[in-house]
């Protein structure tokens, strides 16, 4: 017997969803090494940044619904391989801003094709346990290797040797046996339906219901919303003048791993609603405490708001995750997480926003401008209504 089909199947994936998860996150901590190496500008970052995104919501909504109808596994194969590549790309690419953007590109394409069909994958192999198992699965594998990637690229950019270099080597080495581990994975069957008319008008139905508006739609971009604000925003407001690479990496490990340690109280919660809404609770205590560190330069804030919001990040991801799984037919699975995930990263547009905020208001404004918004905000998802899950497997499309 394989060495590798004594891992539990979901398990095998989760591993890529880790993975790929590292790769996209990794490079978080590397701007400030582009920037004090080789003097890479503002507008320089920024298009990095960007070239991310350019590539990951468009594969985010079209390879998802591809993998609801040719199956998880023919999708995930080139996509592991395509993370690899990616930075591959990033480590060659040294302080050329163009082999840069491309390693960015490929990475963001990467990661949009693997984070839906992935957690689909996931879900249907945890389709023995109760409900809502597969998401807080996925979630917690996902905001794992969200944390886990700045976390060691900014130790090693900040004090080994090769800082272009060396902190993307551990992602290769990861990927190289993840890829082993998660080839043969297998894959249930998942009925699949003929009738595509059939099949967008049941997802639209699904994203017109009031548990996807006022439960999803509303509250996604917080997932990102609150984790950029933790650690490119909040530590703006004071002087980090000691190892700023690491300490980038080392917010941006904390603000994600705390969200991994939380995800097992949805267990408990059950009630998507109520996930959700004590997420939005924690993003509101993280902003007050960013507001309190910015009239106060009291730096050791920064660790408490990271770990508040680093909270709301992982209840609302899992929130949503699980509401998602609630709405979906099981051949629709992947197209939602599609949608989804789309909605979470439009919070990662959270930092710019801010930016240009602050040329006109105060940071202690700017907190309170987003403790209102969730303020508004919580009592809309209370008033979502909750469905029974319908994703059972075997489950034939009326």
């Amino acid at each position: 017997m394989p060495l590798t089909s004594r891992v539990p199947a979901w398990l095998r994936v989760a591993a890529a969803l880790f993975a790929v998860g590292w790769g996209a996150n990794q490079f978080a901590a590397m701007l400030l090494v582009y920037r004090e190496h080789d003097g890479a500008s503002s507008e320089a970052v920024t298009a990095l940044f960007g070239a991310y995104a350019l590539g990951l919501v468009p594969a985010l909504l079209i390879v998802a619904p591809i993998s609801d109808r040719i199956g998880r596994r023919r999708v995930m194969r080139p996509v592991l391989v395509l993370s690899f590549i990616g930075t591959v790309i990033l480590l060659v690419g040294g302080g050329h801003l163009g082999v840069l953007l491309l390693g960015r590109l490929v990475a963001g394409i990467a990661s949009g094709a693997a984070f839906a069909p992935g957690s689909a994958w996931v879900k249907e192999l945890s389709a023995d346990r109760p409900p809502g198992t597969g998401a807080r699965r996925a979630a917690l594998a996902l905001s794992a290797g969200f944390g886990s990637g700045p976390l060691v690229a900014g130790l090693l950019g900040q004090w080994l040797p090769g800082p272009t270099v060396l902190p993307y080597v551990p992602h290769l080495v990861l990927m190289a046996g993840v890829i082993v581990l998660a080839w043969h994975a297998p894959e249930p069957f998942v009925p699949r339906s003929a009738d595509e008319t059939h099949r967008r008008s049941e997802v639209w139905q699904a994203m017109r219901s009031r548990p996807f508006v006022l439960g999803i739609t509303l509250t996604a971009p917080w997932v990102f919303g609150a984790a950029a604000t933790s650690f490119a925003t909040i530590p703006t407001f004071v002087d980090i003048g000691v190892a700023p690479v690491a300490v980038t990496g080392a917010l941006t490990g904390l603000t994600l791993w705390t969200g991994v340690a939380v995800q097992p109280v949805g267990k408990r919660l059950h009630d998507p609603r109520l996930i959700i809404g004590s997420g939005l609770v924690a993003a509101a205590a993280g902003l007050l405490v960013g507001l309190l560190l910015a009239s106060s330069d009291a730096t050791w804030l920064v660790v408490p708001a990271a770990m508040l919001l680093g909270t709301a990040y992982g209840l609302i991801l899992v929130g949503g995750l699980t509401a998602v799984q609630s709405l979906a037919h099981p051949d629709d699975l992947g197209t939602l997480n599609a949608v989804f995930y789309s909605l979470t990263y439009v919070g990662f547009a959270a930092p710019l926003l801010s930016t240009l905020a602050l040329n006109a208001i105060s940071p202690e404004q700017l907190m309170l401008g987003g403790v209102l918004m969730l303020a508004i905000t919580l009592p809309l998802v209370v008033l979502s209504r909750a469905r029974t899950p319908v994703s059972v497997p075997g489950q034939q499309r009326r």
